[in-house]
């Protein structure tokens, strides 16, 4: 059997098709997510093998770390963590409510980072395994109504490049993909309706009505992760080809 795979987030988006893709390959998987009743539908829609769900809120340390104990006692330690949980709440930073920004910083920034924290122990002491954190085009440059979660992506690709120097030595790789505008319900954590429509007629006149698919994000995850363990896809920036910004 190959070697575990952890993914937060997994319930829809980008996570959903990263735990198709890589069950499908034959990994198996602790997927991660608050809405269990989606993990339990994904799991039996697409017959996924050796696959472990639960119901984990990855800003609460203990029961991010008791999950991935339990995996392991099962399928031997994680060998690949990805940090793909994540909330998107654009607002005018003279206008929004102070909590959206909490929240960001919370599911974007701490939750990664208790995620590294959990496994890139065991990793050093191995002297093996990966962590890809999902960032976004927002970790690079800034758009409008962007403030908070632009400082949140930052953020993540900053933690990223930091730790990747720390435990470069031992062997561990520390990847980060940042994608562009892409099919997923990070619209859908929006308040703000104004600035959601001017996102949707930006996506219509940009890509004609149709951004990112996340299947691409899931194959770009596996390629990074089954490259070998000597070489390091360090970031990898992808957008629609017509995404101008």
């Amino acid at each position: 059997m190959k070697k575990l795979v952890v993914i937060t987030g997994a319930s829809s988006g980008f996570g959903k098709e990263m735990a198709i893709m890589f069950s499908k390959a034959g990994y198996p998987t602790l997927l991660l997510a608050r809405r269990i009743d989606m993990l339990n539908k994904l799991v039996e829609d697409n017959n996924l093998e050796n696959c472990m769900v639960s119901r984990v809120d990855v800003c609460n340390y203990q029961d991010f770390e008791k999950a991935i104990n339990e995996a392991e006692k099962k399928y031997g330690e994680v060998d690949l963590l990805i940090n793909n949980a994540g909330v998107m709440l654009l607002g005018d930073i003279e206008t929004q409510d102070p909590k959206e920004w909490q929240d960001m910083i919370n599911v974007n920034v701490v939750a990664v980072l208790n995620g590294m924290q959990i496994v890139i122990k065991q990793m050093k002491s191995r002297q093996s395994g990966t962590i890809i954190n999902i960032s976004s085009i927002a970790g690079r440059k800034t758009f409008g109504n962007h403030a908070a979660y632009c400082a949140t992506k930052f953020g993540v690709h900053a933690l990223t490049e930091t730790i990747r120097e720390s435990v470069a030595s031992s062997n561990v790789r520390c990847l980060v993909i940042a994608p562009g505008a892409a099919e997923t319900e990070l619209l859908g954590h929006i308040t703000n309706t104004e600035i959601v429509e001017g996102y949707k007629g930006w996506v219509d006149e940009t890509m004609g009505g149709s951004s990112l698919n996340a299947k691409e994000i899931a194959k770009s995850a596996l390629f990074m992760y089954e490259m070998p363990q000597e070489v390091s896809i360090r970031e990898v920036l992808i957008a629609h080809t017509r995404q101008d910004s």
